[in-house]
C-alpha cells in the first residue's frame, strides 16, 4: 500500500451515567448513515475535481421541502486569533469562547472570541507528538456546565487514547487542567493515520473517528478499533444499541477519518481521506461497511456503502466538517478549500462548491458557531503547509 506519507491528516462539539435502552435504540434510528493528512503521494497529480450522488436537483433559491440552494457564500468576516502552532481541536465553551488544541505542543488553549487574547490552559501529560499524531480532537461533556469536564483524543508513546480532564479555569494559567482520566485507550497508533476527531451526539454518546495507522487489514477487522467510527459512553463503555454486541464499533471500513457533524435531523455524516484517488464524505448508517482498502470512492459492491461525494484527493484531504444552512462544510488540508455540500436528506442536492481556494493555505477544523457563522482553523505549522506571518489562525467565517 502507499502511505501517502504526502498527506497529514487533518468536528462538533455538541452525562447522564445512565442511558436507557429505548433511548439509545430512539437514538440509533435517528442516527441515518454517518489518510495521511494531504491525499495521494507527493507529487501525484489528480484530475476530476469532485464527483456527487446527486438525488433530486436543487434550485437556485432552494425548495419548499427545506433543500438548500444549489450555490452558497462564503466569506470570512474577521480573524479570531492569531500565532496558533499546529491547531487542531477546537471546542467552543458556552459563553462563546474557544478550545484550541495544539497537536505538537500537546497543549490546550482557551481563545477569547472577541479579543483574541489566548490564555494555555496547561499541557496534556502523555502525549507523544510524532508525524500525523499528537494531541487532536477536543469535546466538552454534555453536562459542561455542571461538570466542567474536557475530553482529548491523543497519542500517547503506545496508543491512541480518549481522557477527559476537569478544567478549572479559577486556578493559575498552565495549571488550569485536572490529571487525565483514560476512558478508552488501545486505537492502533502510526506515524500516520491516526484519526482523532470526537464529538458527542445528539443522544449523549462520544463517537470518535479513528485510522488504520497504515495496516489497511485493520479497517475491515471488526474486533480492531483502528479505521472504524466508535460509539461509547461518556465513561468509555460501548454504547446502548451498537450494531454490534459489546463492542464500542460503529461502523468500520474506514480509512482514516477526520470530520464528524450532524444535520438537524441529527444524522450523522463523516468526511476521511481517500489513499490516491478519492475523498470522501459519507452518510452514516450503524453497522455498514465503507469499503476500505477493497474500495476507494465509490463502488459496484452492494457489500460497501458508497460516499455521497468524493473528490480527487489534491483538492480535499478533508478533516473537520460542519453542518450550517443546511448544508455540510468540509474543511481541505492538500486542497487548501472550504467545501460546501449542499444536502437532501442524507445525499448531495447539488454538486460540491469550493471557497477560499488558496487563500489561508491548509484548512484543518470547522465548527458551527451557530446560525450562519462558522469558526475554520488553518494548519499551515503542521509540517506540511508553508506558514505565512500570524499563521496558525482561527478565523470566522459566514455561510449560505
Amino acid at each position: 500500500m502507499k502511505s501517502r506519507t504526502g498527506r497529514v491528516e487533518g468536528t462538533v462539539i455538541v452525562h447522564p451515567r445512565a442511558v436507557t435502552a429505548v433511548w439509545a435504540a430512539a437514538a440509533l434510528l435517528l442516527t441515518a448513515g454517518c489518510s495521511s493528512d494531504d491525499g495521494g503521494s507527493p507529487g501525484e497529480g489528480k484530475s476530476a475535481a469532485s464527483s456527487t450522488a446527486t438525488a433530486g436537483g436543487s434550485s437556485p433559491t432552494g425548495d419548499a421541502a427545506g433543500t438548500p440552494p444549489a450555490k452558497g457564500t462564503a466569506k470570512v468576516v474577521r480573524t479570531v486569533a492569531e500565532g496558533l502552532n499546529t491547531p487542531w481541536g477546537l471546542a467552543p465553551l458556552p459563553d462563546g469562547d474557544l478550545l484550541v488544541s495544539s497537536r505538537d505542543e500537546a497543549t490546550i488553549t482557551r481563545v477569547d472570541a472577541e479579543t483574541g487574547k489566548k490564555t494555555e490552559l496547561g499541557e496534556v501529560p502523555g502525549v507523544d507528538p510524532a508525524g500525523e499524531g499528537g494531541l487532536m480532537g477536543l469535546a466538552l461533556s454534555p453536562d459542561y456546565a455542571s461538570d466542567h469536564m474536557v475530553y482529548a483524543y491523543f497519542t500517547s508513546a503506545s496508543d491512541n487514547r480518549i481522557v477527559r480532564m476537569l478544567y478549572d479555569e479559577q486556578r493559575p494559567s498552565g495549571d488550569q487542567l485536572g490529571a487525565p482520566d483514560t476512558i478508552f485507550k488501545g486505537i492502533p497508533k502510526g506515524f500516520i493515520h491516526n484519526g482523532g476527531r470526537i464529538a458527542f451526539g445528539p443522544d449523549r454518546m462520544l463517537y470518535a473517528g479513528t485510522g488504520e495507522s497504515g495496516n489497511t487489514g485493520l479497517s475491515q477487522d471488526k474486533e480492531s478499533t483502528g479505521g472504524k467510527i466508535l460509539r461509547m459512553t461518556p465513561e468509555g463503555e460501548p454504547a446502548p444499541g451498537n450494531p454490534f454486541p459489546d463492542s464500542p464499533v460503529y461502523t468500520y471500513g474506514h480509512r482514516n477519518v477526520q470530520g464528524l457533524a450532524w444535520d438537524s435531523e441529527q444524522r450523522l455524516f463523516a468526511a476521511e481521506f481517500g489513499q490516491d484517488t478519492w475523498d470522501e464524505l459519507n452518510a452514516i448508517k450503524p453497522g455498514d461497511n465503507y469499503g476500505w482498502p477493497e474500495a476507494e470512492g465509490k463502488s459496484d459492491k452492494a457489500e460497501y456503502h458508497n460516499p455521497l461525494a468524493q473528490w480527487a484527493t489534491d483538492d480535499a484531504s478533508p478533516s473537520g466538517i460542519a453542518h450550517a444552512e443546511g448544508s455540510i462544510w468540509m474543511a481541505g488540508l492538500k486542497g487548501q478549500r472550504l467545501w460546501r455540500i449542499p444536502l437532501k436528506g442524507t445525499e448531495a442536492s447539488a454538486d460540491p462548491q469550493a471557497f477560499l481556494e488558496g487563500e489561508y493555505g491548509r484548512l484543518r477544523t470547522v465548527v458551527a458557531a451557530g446560525g450562519d457563522k462558522l469558526w475554520l482553523t488553518t494548519s499551515n505549522t503542521d509540517g506540511r503547509g508553508s506558514p505565512k506571518d500570524g499563521d496558525d489562525r482561527i478565523l470566522e467565517v459566514q455561510v449560505s
